[in-house]
């Protein structure tokens, strides 16, 4: 059902692809449609794919849509670079991967010179200072902005879009109102945007950072500005897919669970350790691997923070399997086949409905290597979590010790060396999400089979796919 009405969603659209230099991009548009061209940015860590409501929205309302991975990010082969504290380091790249993906948008069939900027997150600063540098943009959307190029008057017409709950970016937004008119508020449109000094700020109610983009207030809202600004006025019903995509993602879980049943039966699982032991061996890594990290060089990979990721993981479990070893409970690795089902469930299904309607999650050639890198730490990792929850048999507090245990262990990694691992903070997110979907799959599958290693195993796979395909690639100055 879910697929069936994303789908729907694209039904009477032109999607075709476009590349400019190594850049990837998507355009959406009407057939034969000619009108104003809005290029469209993801933000950290995202790609093109996570932009498509508004590029839909855009493109139902006669524009010329067009979406790109940014370096670093999704299909981008090239990897960010430049210094990530100066404007005229990483944010002037960027800025000009911007430049040149709207030089070839208007250069498309049935562009009629006109152009917008839309842009989320990170790419909030970015379009925000390629439309103060370019005076073709006669409109900029900026989602969940941050951006100190903002002035009373540049860029023009600026529509600011922020979840409910980003309060921090909201009292950003009502900063930016105050540079224009000290006492204006949101919900308020200030100046006029057929004139070119339009402002606004607008909040989309109940969503955060992430879901503002499916917000049917966000879409509505830039496609009216977007009108405003350039005279239009179509106006078709916005389609919802926020609540599709949810249901996609529960239907690809779910769908884990008959096919775990149909597993063939056998092994003979995991051995219970005694509480107190249980709770030493889970427990000692969570303070061990930040404190014994914490002094070491760990950048050996062209990816943020992934590096000490991986080395985090993989010292995590060899503590793990060390200790099971020791108290003679690693046993032997069987029914590797198990590996190859969890690992093929979770790239092939769930990780391609994702990579069809969510996020990237295909590498390119140059991640391949750095997925293979993260499994070396990801698999003993995951095997280690396996054994110890018993394949999915353990009490479920067990596995909350295990996980939560984990995910602290980052966080004191974090607070130990902020400014090298600050990037951590937006894995953890995946991290939990990870822990939550497929240690739910990873258990279903441990239960009917008894092979919990090689559970482990085929979880670790699929870890390492997922952290690879995320993580922006970059290469320091």
């Amino acid at each position: 059902m879910s697929v069936w009405q994303l789908q729907a969603g694209r039904a009477g659209l032109v999607v075709a692809p476009l590349t400019v230099g190594t850049i990837p991009a998507t355009v959406h548009r009407l057939p034969d449609t000619t009108g104003p061209v809005v290029v469209i940015a993801h933000g950290f860590a995202g790609s093109r794919q996570l932009m498509e409501p508004f590029a839909l929205t855009l493109a139902r309302a006669g524009y010329i849509a067009v979406s790109f991975d940014f370096q670093g990010h999704g299909r981008n082969p090239a990897p960010m670079s430049g210094d990530v504290t100066r404007i005229d380091g990483t944010t002037r790249l960027l800025i000009d991967e911007t430049l040149a993906v709207a030089e070839a948008a208007l250069a498309l069939p049935g562009a009629d010179g006109r152009l917008a900027l839309l842009g989320h997150s990170m790419a909030s600063d970015i379009v925000v200072r390629a439309a103060v540098e370019d005076a073709r943009v006669g409109a900029t959307v900026a989602v969940s902005m941050f951006s100190q190029a903002v002035t009373a008057t540049d860029p023009p017409n600026l529509l600011v879009i922020n979840g409910e709950w980003e309060g921090a970016l909201r009292a950003e937004a009502r900063r930016v109102l105050a540079l224009t008119e000290a006492d204006a508020s949101e919900g308020q449109t200030l100046g006029d945007p057929a004139l070119g000094t339009g402002r606004r700020a607008v909040a989309a109610p109940s969503v955060e950072h992430v879901g503002v983009l499916y917000s049917q207030t966000s879409l509505r809202e830039a496609r009216d500005w977007l009108n405003a600004a350039f005279g239009r006025d179509a106006a078709p019903p916005v389609q919802p897919r926020g609540g599709w995509i949810a249901l996609l993602l529960v239907g690809a879980v779910a769908l884990g669970w008959p096919l775990a049943r149909a597993l063939p039966l056998g092994g003979p699982g995991a051995p219970r350790l005694p509480v107190r032991t249980f709770l030493l061996l889970a427990l000692v890594p969570v303070v061990a691997v930040p404190l014994i990290l914490w002094p070491l060089p760990t950048r050996f990979l062209p990816v943020l923070v992934a590096d000490y990721l991986a080395l985090h993981f993989a010292l995590y479990g060899a503590i793990w399997l060390a200790g099971l070893w020791w108290l003679g409970a690693l046993g032997r690795v069987t029914g590797l086949w198990v590996a190859l089902a969890v690992a093929g469930f979770g790239i092939g299904v769930f990780g391609m409905a994702l990579n069809e309607y969510v996020a990237n999650f295909i590498p390119h050639a140059g991640r391949v290597w750095v997925i293979a890198a993260m499994a070396l730490g990801a698999v003993p990792c995951m095997m280690g979590d396996a054994l110890l929850a018993e394949g999915g048999r353990a009490p479920v507090w067990r596995v909350l010790v295990l996980r939560t245990g984990f995910l602290v262990s980052l966080a004191l990694a974090v607070a130990l060396d902020f400014e090298r691992l600050f990037f951590l903070l937006i894995i953890l997110p995946v991290v939990l999400l990870f822990f939550l979907l497929f240690g739910m799959i990873g258990g279903w599958a441990g239960r009917q089979t008894g092979h919990p290693a090689a559970t482990g195993i085929g979880l670790g796979l699929v870890l390492a796919w997922s952290l690879g395909v995320t993580f922006p690639m970059f290469v320091a100055p």
